[in-house]
């Protein structure tokens, strides 16, 4: 046994200040059909239910998406910036791709498992073209229908019942969802706008670095809009090689960036490839959430160990899905450019607009969102408010988990002049709120 094995099972045995994953549990993460009375006739067999059904919290986005449709039922007219749901189209050669795949008998198969090979060499001269990262399109390299699939496969690759995941906060719901859906543990690591949102990981103590299995990162970050500095990344894949960390970079918004140095990739940081994964995405650059198309990428072993877990529960990718995405990434991805760019304008305009309501949206750097401090801190009320009393839905922080309370996430996922309305409608019904 080695000394940093033997370090992580002393410490798996003793109590932490770790975060239970379950921590978020609502009385509504059990699914509406187990709760639902049932005649008094009938048998009850909610005992079947596993236990860790029970620790599975709640999903925001779903309790949002219910509050819209709920206030527009009553005839109430909501601007919905609460989703993270791209309001455009894909580029038409990637629309082309797809409408020609849809007919080519090849296609009408099932893919291969770990996907079509001319999808995986695409992504491969993505990462080489845009990131200087050289990968084997065999054995580095997973096709998935969406970063939430690499999430969770990657998760329950790596993670038992009781191993502790770090996360940096505020972070994306579903990596503390997944986590809880193996029973698993969570230790959060806040961040500040002091910080520009990075997290500290030289101030978490090694005894943390020790017992942790799994870092998540999340860069371009939802929900902050905050962005790796090679710094970051260098420090964390310095720490998964002196603790035994696997580093996993969540880069669903790759490509998405507002300064004129773009996005970087975890995988291009020297020794990356020795520790880590990184989680790729389709949906935003291209537009094409409802099509279902991502990849997961890195470290030959611990791909071998994904692929075989993704083969016995997930679903394959969509042949034709593949063959339009590797239209995408083969592309000059200049249509990404392009995407970045009107998000930026989305995102000066919201801000431009909220300053008129004495609000301050916090500095971004790349993404789909905007994050804003809340008046008086109580995120919560103040998105009840929004929806109530100004007509816009938004997403309280603290459903980013606890280090998110305090702040509110705007989607930037209409376009400008929407966003600018938004801004006015608060502004107008502001008074003397704040």
């Amino acid at each position: 046994m080695t000394q940093a094995t033997a370090a992580k099972t002393t410490a798996s045995a003793q109590t932490t200040t770790s975060t239970p994953a379950s921590t978020a549990l609502a009385t509504d993460a059990v699914p509406a059909t187990a709760a639902v009375a049932a005649p008094a006739t009938a048998q009850d067999i909610t005992a079947n239910i596993a236990d860790r059904v029970r620790g599975i919290p709640a999903n925001p986005f779903a309790a949002a998406n219910a509050r819209v449709v709920d206030y527009r039922a009553a005839g109430h007219d909501i601007i919905d910036l609460s989703q993270g749901n791209p309001d455009g189209e894909p580029p038409q050669f990637m629309i082309d791709a797809l409408a020609e795949a849809a007919q080519n008998p090849a296609d009408f198969k099932y893919p291969a498992f770990s996907g079509k090979p001319a999808f995986l060499k695409a992504a491969a001269g993505w990462y080489q073209r845009e990131f200087g990262v050289t990968l084997d399109p065999a054995s580095q390299l997973l096709a998935t229908a969406g970063a939430s699939v690499g999430i969770s496969v990657v998760i329950q690759t790596l993670v038992n019942a009781g191993d502790l995941v770090v996360l940096v906060g505020p972070y994306y719901p579903q990596y503390e969802g997944s986590t809880a859906v193996v029973q698993g543990r969570v230790y959060t690591i806040a961040t500040s706008p002091e910080r520009g949102f990075l997290p500290d990981l030289d101030a978490v103590p090694d005894e943390i670095w020790d017992e942790a299995k799994l870092l998540i990162l999340n860069y371009p970050n939802n929900p902050t809009g905050a962005v790796a500095t090679p710094e970051l990344f260098e420090t964390a894949v310095r720490i998964g090689k002196e603790h035994h960390v696997v580093i996993v970079n969540d880069f669903a918004y790759a490509g998405i960036g507002y300064d004129e140095q773009p996005p970087i990739s975890l995988l291009s940081t020297p020794g990356a490839l020795d520790v880590s994964l990184e989680l790729c995405s389709l949906s935003k650059m291209y537009m094409i959430a409802g099509w279902r198309g991502g990849f997961v990428a890195g470290n030959t072993q611990l791909m071998a160990a994904v692929k075989s877990v993704h083969a016995q529960t997930s679903l394959l990718v969509s042949s034709i899905v593949q063959d339009a995405g590797a239209a995408g990434l083969n592309s000059d991805q200049s249509t990404v450019r392009v995407l970045a760019d009107r998000y930026h304008r989305r995102y000066l305009a919201l801000r431009e607009g909220l300053a008129e309501a004495g609000l301050h949206l916090t500095d971004s750097h790349g993404g789909l969102f905007a994050w804003m401090p809340v008046p008086g801190g109580d995120d919560q009320a103040f998105a009840q408010w929004l929806i109530g009393q100004a007509g816009v839905a938004v997403i309280a922080g603290s459903d980013f988990g606890p280090t998110g309370a305090g702040y509110v996430r705007f989607g930037l996922l209409m376009p400008q002049e929407t966003l600018t309305l938004a801004a006015h409608r608060i502004r107008d019904a502001r008074g003397d709120a704040w």
